[in-house]
């Protein structure tokens, strides 16, 4: 008797045979597998085999029907210990912990025989950390394949002219070409007209790792503009560079201003200060007299990253209900992204409102810096809140301009207590969120887009998150050996489309950045939480598609029933009317 095959599609766009023991991409070969416990926190023990491929680890329970409990990317492992050792006596107390980057911690309790947990350990240790043992990422192995090509998704030179760029005022280099000037910037940056190449040089040698001054965005009413750099190397004595402060009064009088050149220093004043005893420091009124300097209180990587910690002992595995709000004020989680955001509308109220060009720095220039540019181009520039133009803003402002994606993850590596972890981007995507709730029709993505986003910037399933530099992108053929992450959501827009979104055209947003405004996104960080009783989709958005489901089919009998009428009268006057038309004089919002 032959088997009925059914084809699964799970959450990670995995088409499943379900006669085959596991879900595999193509390109994903098994390894090993073992009969397990796993300690789940919500249900107890559970037996269960765990599967591990070179991209997933994957564990079915064995008693009742098989049931999947557990599909995890090993790019989303941070650290694998072992638990218990050969004289535990207690149940369950022997077998694995593995801390995930996720919010989640996965426990396996092993049978104390023959060498079963080292045999797992080094398994997982191996195909966790491929970079830590000399092994390609999955993405370079990946061969799946999409109807769209996500890698064409951005190219500088178009987003550029999309914004009407070059002009008279601004001028396009390529001193950059072969990253010679500056290796974690792009190769293709726009710069004012009246600057010369040589004059970049000599703004480079006073700018923290090359970073110059460049644009990020320009205002097409004001001509104000968005730049973006690192902080100059001041140094404890004060060091000043005539070539920088003339390069910045070209900036202020680019747009034909003649007010201040504001600059937005992301960091705290004080910390602003301490970096003058590492050879940086913040532009001095003294040597930068066109220019007002304001400090926006952005704590740096290490404060963000025990943030997140604090965050995860109160949500996982176990939500702290008792002292929930007192809880969750003292992890300072929302207070991050309240300065973030706050931050951002500063740039853009400043570019839109006040009509003065602003240029935004931190220390290094690609971490709070991406912040601050993205989120305040997303604010002025409704492009940025569709679909492709929010992939473009994140290829332009995060991967083109060095936003240390590998070091930030820890992209298969094994060293967890890295100190250049940090969720800097995390903290990006949550504040992007934070505004799609406060404008539910503005944004044409939905929720499950940003969670995408998310969760394969730890997969390593594809090559749009990895490494550092697009200088390094290029030197690995990123773009030629892996796909892009857009071009799984490309080939399946409609999952991540918003079905509320009402285009409008140059209407900037201003989010309300107040602590009772902002809210935590609990279908983020608690959604593995299975008492958190997430409701996806969303009843009121199904309801909603339905309802234009219907609508588009009421005009396609509408125009079938047209087609049909004029066929038999052929001087029908109905035909100067479309169906749509028809519909729209008597539409009524859902």
């Amino acid at each position: 008797m032959s088997r009925l095959c059914v084809i699964v599609t799970l959450k990670d766009g995995t088409n499943w045979e379900q006669n085959e023991e596991i879900p595999r991409l193509p390109g994903e070969t098994r390894v090993t597998d073992k009969d397990v416990i796993y300690m789940c926190p919500f249900n107890g023990p559970v037996k269960g085999r765990v599967y591990i491929t070179n991209y997933r680890l994957y564990l079915r329970s064995v008693e009742n029907d098989p049931v999947v409990i557990l599909n995890v990317p090993l790019g989303v492992i941070s650290r694998i210990e072992k638990m218990g050792g050969a004289s535990s006596r207690g149940e369950n107390s022997y077998g694995l912990d593995i801390t995930c980057k996720d919010m989640r911690n996965l426990r396996f309790a092993l049978k104390q025989e023959g060498h079963s947990r080292r045999d797992i350990f080094e398994v997982l240790t191996k195909y966790a950390f491929p970079q830590s043992h000399n092994l390609l990422f999955f993405a370079f192995v990946n061969e799946e394949k999409f109807s769209e090509n996500g890698w064409m998704v951005y190219n500088p030179m178009s987003e550029y002219r999309r914004q009407g760029l070059p002009n008279d005022r601004w001028r396009v280099t390529f001193i950059n070409e072969h990253y010679g000037l500056c290796d974690t910037y792009p190769s293709l940056l726009v710069v004012p007209y009246n600057a010369t190449d040589d004059d970049l040089k000599k703004v480079a040698a006073f700018r923290s790792r090359n970073r110059i001054p460049v644009l990020s965005w320009i205002h097409p009413e004001t001509q104000a503009v968005i730049m973006r750099c690192s902080q100059p190397l001041v140094g404890m004595s004060g060091k000043r560079n005539k070539d920088d402060e003339r390069y910045l009064d070209i900036i202020r009088e680019a747009n034909g201003q003649i007010s201040k050149l504001t600059i937005y220093d992301a960091r705290p004043n004080v910390n602003a200060v301490a970096n003058k005893a590492t050879g940086g420091g913040y532009e001095g009124e003294d040597a930068y007299p066109n220019a007002e300097l304001f400090f926006l209180d952005i704590h740096n990587i290490h404060v963000m990253r025990e943030s997140l910690k604090k965050l995860k002992d109160i949500v996982y595995p176990n939500v702290e209900e008792s002292h929930w709000l007192s809880s969750l004020e003292s992890t300072h989680w929302l207070e991050h992204i309240k300065l973030v955001l706050t931050g951002a509308i500063q740039v853009a109220d400043k570019v839109s409102s006040g009509r003065s060009s602003v240029l935004v720095h931190c220390s290094d220039g690609w971490d709070r810096t991406a912040q601050l540019t993205s989120l305040a181009m997303l604010m002025l520039d409704s492009y940025y809140r569709t679909i492709e133009g929010f992939e473009v803003l994140v290829q332009k402002e995060w991967i083109s301009f060095g936003h240390k994606f590998a070091s930030r993850i820890g992209h298969g590596d094994k060293n967890h207590a890295d100190a250049d972890r940090s969720p800097i981007f995390l903290q990006f995507i949550d504040c992007v969120w934070q505004m799609s709730k406060q404008f539910p029709t503005a944004f044409e993505f939905n929720e499950q887009f940003l969670i995408t986003i998310l969760d394969h910037l730890y997969s390593c399933r594809f090559g749009t998150f990895l490494y550092n530099s697009e200088f390094l992108r290029e030197k690995e053929k990123v773009t030629e050996k892996t796909l892009s992450l857009w071009s799984l959501i490309n080939s399946e827009k409609s999952k991540y489309t918003n079905p509320f979104y009402s285009k409008e055209l140059n209407r900037a947003l201003y989010p309300v950045a107040s602590m009772r405004h902002l809210e935590l996104w609990v279908n983020y960080y608690i959604r593995w939480n299975p008492r958190i009783r997430q409701q996806q989709p969303n009843p009121v958005e199904q309801r909603y598609m339905e309802l234009l489901a219907l609508r588009d089919d009421y005009i396609r009998r509408l125009e079938e029933l047209q087609i049909t009428n004029n066929s038999k009268i052929p001087n029908s006057s109905a035909s100067s009317t479309s169906p749509s038309q028809m519909v729209s004089q008597v539409q009524t919002h859902f």
